[in-house]
């Protein structure tokens, strides 16, 4: 009879390389706190405002120094969203591998990291680029962490539009980055963006409404049906493409810019007016909530960059 070796078939790791596999997955989930892709899509709006700013490219340590401080300050609103709402993303599907839920980060831990990022990406704005951007950073942070987080997500249904204002300061903070103050282009930025986010966000909403509902969170598709919802979003499509336009003669927008926010809004527009469709057709009920709507979302986002590289392309053209 030959004798067992169990270990001869299940060698052990070096612990250093145990060590190693521990360090790199409490990194990753530092950084899952801090949700990098919705970073990516705050900053996409960033760079073409400096630009337009600056009605060329402004100094690559500018446009360097603004983006990691507005990915810090970003990353702080976020990861203290995922601390105070710990609850919630127990109880939602597309929250619930969050890494305080799992367990692989402590609340503690968390709050620290949170204010940590926060403190350091205002510091760095004001002693980096300028006192004007640190002001508006931290208005940024407080209007998400305060405003949407603890007033508004768990009380209304109108959360993500008056919270959404967090989301539309990147172009202030990237506007006064290269001015050191505010415009009146700057605004109606601020402006396309507060009206995008409704149409970018309820129809994630409408997907995962079940699990809002679970989670106690009054979204609007959770309290109002997918005809109210979808006609909401198409109000606000249709204001958010007439507000692009206010931009030509307040910031002397030329064919380019022009063109492509026409085609990519009459496309948006479109996308809005075909989910309305489906959803006040009484033979399509549910239908909406679906594939339809998660088409819409991702839209969203493609519109998005197309208004802003033309924003970004638009000044350096000769006419």
């Amino acid at each position: 009879m030959t004798p067992s070796t169990p270990h001869a078939s299940t060698p052990m790791l070096p612990p250093r390389r145990e060590g190693e596999r521990s360090w790199r997955r409490t990194l990753g989930a530092y950084v899952a706190l801090t949700k990098p892709r919705v970073i990516e899509l705050l900053l996409v709006t960033t760079v073409p405002t400096m630009i337009l700013a600056e009605r060329g490219l402004p100094s690559l340590w500018l446009i360097l120094a603004t983006l990691v401080g507005g990915a810090l300050g970003a990353g702080s609103a976020n990861v203290l969203n995922c601390y105070l709402d710990r609850d919630i993303d127990s109880v939602m599907g597309r929250t619930k591998r969050r890494p305080l839920v799992t367990g692989e980060l402590t609340p503690r831990q968390a709050l620290v990291f949170g204010l940590v990022l926060g403190v350091v990406s205002i510091a760095w704005f004001a002693v980096v680029v300028n006192v004007a951007s640190a002001l508006l950073l931290l208005g940024a942070i407080l209007i998400y962490v305060v405003g949407y987080t603890m007033i508004l997500k768990r009380r209304t249904s109108q959360n993500i539009v008056w919270g959404g204002a967090a989301g539309c300061m990147p172009v202030l903070i990237g506007w006064s980055a290269v001015t050191g103050g505010l415009d009146w282009a700057a605004l109606v930025l601020f402006g396309v963006i507060f009206l995008w986010t409704p149409p970018h966000y309820w129809p994630l909403s409408m997907r995962f409404k079940d699990d809002y509902a679970a989670a106690g969170v009054p979204m609007l598709p959770v309290v109002a049906g997918e005809r109210r919802v979808a006609g909401e979003m198409l109000a606000y499509a249709v204001a958010m493409v007439a507000c692009t336009f206010a931009l030509v003669p307040v910031a002397g927008m030329g064919w380019v810019y022009i063109g492509a926010s026409a085609v990519a809004g009459v496309w948006f527009v479109g996308s809005c007016i075909r989910l309305y469709r489906i959803a006040v057709d009484p033979e399509r009920r549910g239908v909406a909530s679906r594939g339809p709507a998660m088409k819409v979302f991702h839209g969203s986002i493609t519109y998005l960059t197309i208004v802003f590289a033309a924003v970004a392309v638009d000044p350096f053209l000769p006419w």
